[in-house]
């Protein structure tokens, strides 16, 4: 009986660990604005997600992104592409986190968040736009 339980419980162990590694697999990408700015630079057809509030959005925002509010990407997740890479954002990298994880969960497969947010990015002296 002891000898069942030992090969039950290690083989509940390996079940753990390949889970763990398909959701790692298929899940969220943190990177920092420095990496983010990289990767822009790299693939210009990344989607970008700004999950700020709309006040937010207009104080500053990263050129050509989309501005969907956290509180309404469940509505609206529809409008955000399936085929392309996305690069999610905020402020600090909270709202962006839980927008890649919940986007992961909903199938999308390429999804990067920038971990310190615009104000990382714009404390690196990277480019904004102001006002729209």
């Amino acid at each position: 009986m002891k000898r069942l339980s030992t090969v039950t419980l290690v083989s509940a162990f390996a079940i753990l660990v390949l889970l763990s590694s398909l959701a790692f697999a298929a899940g969220v990408t943190n990177l920092t604005s420095t990496d983010a700015k990289s990767l822009l630079a790299r693939n210009p057809k990344i989607y970008v997600l700004d999950v700020r509030t709309p006040e937010e959005y207009r104080q500053a925002y990263l050129k050509g992104s989309h501005l969907i509010p956290l509180g309404e990407l469940e509505r609206r997740v529809a409008e955000v592409p399936r085929q392309k890479p996305v690069l999610v954002y905020c402020s600090v990298g909270q709202r962006s986190l839980v927008a890649a994880q919940y986007l992961a969960s909903h199938g999308y497969k390429e999804i990067y968040q920038i971990s310190d947010g615009l104000i990382g990015w714009y404390r690196k002296g990277y480019p904004i736009e102001r006002g729209r």
